[in-house]
């Protein structure tokens, strides 16, 4: 049966973004996928998105790896489907009329199906790259269309990306930990029972053909296809894949099938090495059917240790991931494995001061044996070079923009709250938020969305439009809250918060911070928020000075609440008593919140919190 390799792309995810993150594939190499089933798991800067396959077949090759940034309509899997196109060595294997075994001997990938290469999809709202988190396949997998294999993460958030073919995974291509730019291949896909030889995989022919969109119908996700000049990753492999050809020509290694020259021509494994050209005329003689798989044995060096064609360490993606989460750079260390690939012990080896048995095997040829050792453990781990991406990313554009761009006045108030703790214990123990969790960070949104109304210029944003400016006033609240994720700080915020009552924004804010803990965040809800609160006390932090949200005008710092000694009043006599006690700090945007505004907004939030009873007249 003739099979084609599709390539999925990363698609649009709207909102202006342009690159998503793998967060975690759900599918490998040689898994089958049908139409629609997840195959990855990717992360823009405001939501993680499960992308299903449009496609039923195998996966053939997961072309980006977890952990990496993928720009949108970037390569990110390949599968291998039923089709009408042939592989592309087919034609050459057509002149051996007198030898029709030698053709799936050679490696050719139609005997067996086609790979199919999938690019990062376009995740929408202008990102350009994505990093791959986790693969959730690994090579011979077998994927069915719309399996999630893999998950990314983009600037935004987390996503995980579907498989539009039903198949095998062949090759995982970008390793967890990178960054993809959109349109870059990541994975490979078989789309067939029978996996090709990896040499015939390994073709540019092969590559080019796995672009084509889905026959009869039109994609319901943008980046479907190859984008020829966007994309930046390639194939890890290269040319050293012929290495696994070999074992299929010996069995099928009989006389006549060995003789035709023609037949032995396309074996890529004599692609790398011009000197292995003369081997086919010796093909007559049995022996010389292996003669291929020796061919990829000289590979280029830089430095002793070997590289691909395209100058970079042989080494397979959680290798390269193990190495880069230990600040290793793979360019210095020696691999152990056949063709000099790194292995995980090769990483240890070099962190631990010694050198795998491919460091002797590489420096044998320079003469220098020990004379180079590696760094010791305590000079690899000297320095952590972190890369920027993902929501830190997108974290570290918004906050510079902010603190540029509006002027940031900071004030502070230190309040007697023991009246709302004591309402908090009571809040606990009442049926009707007995199955909710009640905070002192409750009653402190709730003060301020009271604090906002008494003062509605607070809740309001500076729009520039041209060469003037306006002052936008919202009659209505979207509290943001910010949240500490493993991912970095985001801001969801509650839609609509003051026309809702205590019980129901207790909800919502449990809610909103598990999907925020959990990487479940969507776009819709980091948008649109006017006024924040950033809770600092869980950190035993008395108060700070935040930085405005951009497109908001003010964010206030709840600080932690201690017990200290403070002077109470009671019928004209002071006394010094031990007392519930914090600190709000507010920024504010000083081109419409002026001192004696952002004053009184603060004030009237330390009032409510010191005599909650003051809300029921405000309210």
């Amino acid at each position: 049966m003739d099979m084609a390799v599709k390539t999925f792309n990363l698609p649009d995810p709207g909102e202006g973004l342009t690159e998503a993150e793998i967060v975690s594939w759900k599918v490998k190499p040689g898994d089958a996928v049908k139409v629609n089933d997840i195959v990855v798991e990717i992360e823009t800067s405001k939501s993680l998105v499960e992308l299903p396959i449009p496609w039923e077949g195998t996966v053939g090759e997961l072309l980006v790896a977890e952990g990496e940034e993928v720009a949108v309509g970037a390569p990110i899997i390949t599968i291998q489907v039923a089709g009408s196109e042939p592989a592309a060595p087919a034609p050459a294997a057509a002149p051996a009329a007198a030898a029709p075994a030698a053709a799936p001997a050679a490696g050719d990938g139609s005997a067996g199906g086609s790979v199919k290469t999938f690019n990062l999809p376009d995740p929408g709202e202008g990102l350009t790259e994505a990093e791959i988190v986790s693969w959730k396949v690994k090579a011979g997998d077998a994927v069915k269309v719309n399996d999630v294999v893999v998950e990314i993460e983009t600037s935004k958030s987390l996503v995980e990306l579907p498989i539009p073919w039903e198949g095998t995974v062949g090759e995982l291509l970008v390793a967890e930990g990178e960054e993809v730019a959109v349109g870059a291949p990541i994975i490979t896909i078989v789309v067939a029972g029978a996996a090709p030889a990896a040499g015939s995989s390994g073709t540019a022919d092969g590559w080019g053909g796995a672009a084509e969109e889905p026959e009869g119908r039109t994609p319901n996700l943008v980046g479907y296809g190859a984008i020829g000049g966007s994309t930046t990753r390639r194939r890890r492999k290269g040319g050293a894949p012929a290495a696994p050809a070999a074992p299929p020509p010996a069995p099928a290694a009989p006389a006549p099938a060995a003789a035709p020259a023609p037949a032995a021509a396309p074996a890529p494994a004599a692609a790398p090495a011009p000197a292995a050209a003369p081997a086919p005329a010796a093909a007559p003689a049995p022996a010389a059917a292996p003669a291929p798989a020796a061919a990829p044995a000289p590979a280029r060096t830089e430095g002793g240790v070997p590289v691909s064609s395209a100058g970079r360490p042989l080494a397979k993606p959680p290798v390269r991931k193990y190495a880069k989460d230990r600040g290793v750079d793979l360019a210095q260390v020696p691999g152990s494995g056949a063709d000099g690939i790194i292995s995980r012990e090769d990483v240890d080896a070099f962190l631990s001061g010694g050198s795998a048995q491919g460091a002797e095997q590489a420096s044998a040829p320079t003469g220098t044996g020990a004379g180079a050792p590696a760094p010791s453990r305590a000079q690899a781990e000297r320095e952590v070079r972190i890369p920027v991406k993902g929501v830190r990313k997108m974290t570290a554009a918004a906050m510079s923009g902010s603190a540029f761009n509006a002027p940031h006045v900071t004030e502070f108030v230190t309040i007697d709250v023991s009246a709302t703790m004591e309402l908090v214990e009571r809040l606990k123990s009442d049926r009707e938020f007995r199955d909710v969790k009640v905070t002192p960070l409750l009653l402190v949104a709730k003060a301020l969305l009271l604090a906002s109304r008494r003062n509605p210029g607070v809740n309001a944003s500076w729009v520039t439009e041209g060469d003037g400016a306006t002052i936008v006033q919202k009659n209505y609240v979207n509290l943001g809250i910010a949240a500490a994720t493993p991912r970095g700080l985001i801001v969801p915020n509650i839609k609509d918060a003051d026309a809702m009552t205590l019980r129901e924004l207790a909800d919502a804010m449990g809610e909103l911070v598990a999907t925020a803990r959990a990487g479940r965040t969507q776009p819709a809800d980091m948008s649109g928020g006017t006024i924040t609160i950033t809770n600092v006390g869980v950190f035993g932090v008395d108060t700070g000075t935040p930085i405005i949200n951009p497109g908001e005008s003010a964010i206030l710092a709840f600080g932690a609440v201690r017990r200290m000694p403070w002077v109470v009043e009671r019928d004209g006599v002071e006394s010094i008593e031990p007392r519930w006690v914090t600190q709000l700090g507010l920024s504010f945007d000083h081109r419409l919140i002026d001192g004696d505004l952002g004053s009184r907004f603060l004030a009237d939030i330390a009032a409510i919190l010191n005599d909650p009873a003051k809300g029921l007249v405000w309210g």
